[in-house]
């Protein structure tokens, strides 16, 4: 980080610490930075108004937009996709977004930026408004950024380009298939590969010159599942002044801070940042672990990769990958449920590759072998009840049973996780529980509407009348996969 950086990060010139690395210098950040250092020591020097007068601002998406709530929830976010879509990018010198050749849809609030796993919660919500162009650009878009990058970043930020985010490309490339027909897996096929290698490692990248972390754990079983990662151990720009204050208190625990920056990387390529199930301490974010767990929902979706992979080398005629794939997905599939698996339970956990050992964390991640189809219906059985004993509540599903204040905890709910339980129960013929958490979440996302005028992030789904906690910002409206999986869930 240069000294300008570091400098505007801890001033307390912008409220979200993510403002400034989405300024545009005005010329060459070098020059700037030599102005800088010029400019600094004189009395009357000014910060503020140096990044004002250097630095064009980013501006909040759809701040302007002003809602009518007399209309529904439905035709609300049909006349808001227009105010979250970005037209093909304009490439501009010294900008920190990578420029993407088709239109896509952004999140909004502060994320001016496509976001990866938001991406496909969206597309639900598009297929249903009938913008099939919006998902066939979005899609066109992540192709790109795998064959430029070798994978897909977390989002189209040049500081994003570490790290990813949980895979829902082959979701993405099926849900277009459905849609255009099975053509588009094998158009498609050379990307879906490419982003195989990324989490397998088969490929090597490095950034900065230095070696990248590894996604991929061998177990004491001889088999490998995945974890997530991140190539630097560095404070995130977009985040440096809260990074840096954390780092004395993992110190205080022995916890160097490359470990501890490390790790809350990891944590926000799983897009679950940040949350209790990272943590060794449930309520201390300083002892966060994150790569070292391996996540049952990652694991799942590479399995949906391979299954893709599978599909997509048969229509194109290479029977021996798909063979390969085949074995590959049977392999993850039984790694998955040796290692996550807890009959005490009833539930799918994470599993720590240190300890070899089942994390204690009760999560909505436990879902996703449903929402695959991998569980048994045994094991489905028990997650069902489990789910409807404990994580159903008055708004919906929440995301986990501790009450930390990280906003991945109770008493919050996300729109993605609503998805996967909803489509999960439905795989195993739970209709019913299925349908009540459904109705229990869009029924609060019309309230808040209404009182509001506002989709937003996050929802508090345990008591209504209290609004979400927790994160290192405050809740966004927009919001892009809040209103694809409302629409997605109203159809049904």
């Amino acid at each position: 980080m240069t000294l300008l950086f570091h400098d505007v990060q801890l001033s307390g010139i912008f409220a979200d610490s993510k403002t400034f690395p989405d300024c545009v210098p005005k010329q060459d950040p070098v020059a700037i930075e030599a102005l800088y250092e010029q400019q600094r020591q004189q009395p009357d020097f000014d910060l503020k108004a140096f990044v004002y007068e250097h630095f064009t601002l980013p501006e909040q998406v759809a701040s302007g937009y002003v809602s009518d709530t007399t209309l529904s929830s439905a035709e609300h976010i049909n006349g808001l996709w227009n105010s979250l879509t970005r037209v093909a990018d304009v490439p501009v010198p010294y900008d920190s977004r990578v420029a993407l050749p088709h239109p896509y849809v952004v999140p909004g609030g502060r994320f001016r930026e496509i976001f990866y796993w938001d991406s496909y919660f969206t597309m639900l919500g598009l297929r249903e408004s009938g913008r099939v162009d919006l998902i066939r650009g979005m899609l066109a878009n992540f192709a790109y950024l795998i064959d430029q990058f070798g994978f897909v970043p977390n989002g189209n930020r040049t500081y994003f380009l570490s790290r990813s985010q949980p895979p829902f490309f082959a979701l993405m490339v099926q849900l277009l298939a459905d849609i255009d027909g099975p053509a588009v897996l094998t158009k498609y096929l050379p990307q879906l590969q490419k982003e195989y290698d990324f989490w397998m490692h088969k490929t090597i990248r490095t950034s900065s010159g230095k070696a990248v972390y590894q996604r991929r754990v061998g177990l004491l079983s001889g088999q490998s599942l995945n974890t997530y990662s991140d190539d630097l151990a560095t404070p995130r720009p977009e985040a440096y002044r809260q990074e840096l204050e954390l780092a004395p208190e993992a110190e205080a625990s022995a916890i160097a801070p490359e470990t501890l920056y490390h790790h809350i990387r990891a944590a926000c390529e799983s897009g679950w940042d940040f949350s209790s199930r990272w943590c060794a301490d449930p309520h201390v974010l300083a002892t966060i672990h994150t790569a070292n767990i391996v996540p049952v929902d990652l694991n799942c979706l590479l399995y949906s990769l391979e299954k893709t992979l599978q599909k997509a080398y048969t229509l194109a005629g290479n029977q021996a990958q798909a063979v390969d794939f085949s074995y590959l997905a049977d392999q993850r599939k039984t790694a998955i449920v040796d290692h996550c698996w807890n009959d005490e339970t009833g539930f799918f956990h994470d599993y720590d590759a240190k300890t070899f050992l089942k994390t204690p964390s009760l999560t909505l991640a436990g879902a996703f072998p449903l929402f695959m189809n991998m569980a048994t219906p045994e094991q489905a059985r028990r997650v069902h009840d489990r789910l409807k004993a404990d994580f159903l509540q008055a708004g919906g599903w929440v995301t986990t049973l501790e009450q930390t204040g990280q906003q991945w905890d109770w008493p919050n709910g996300w729109a993605p996780l609503q998805w996967v339980v909803y489509k999960g129960l439905l795989n195993y013929g739970y209709v019913e529980t299925a349908n009540e958490g459904r109705n229990r979440w869009l029924a609060l996302n019309d309230k808040v509407f209404k009182a509001t005028g506002k989709m937003t992030e996050k929802y508090n789904v345990v008591d209504a009348a209290l609004t979400t906690g927790g994160g290192e910002y405050p809740n966004q409206d927009g919001f892009g996969w809040t209103n694809g999986v409302y629409l997605g869930l109203l159809k049904g």
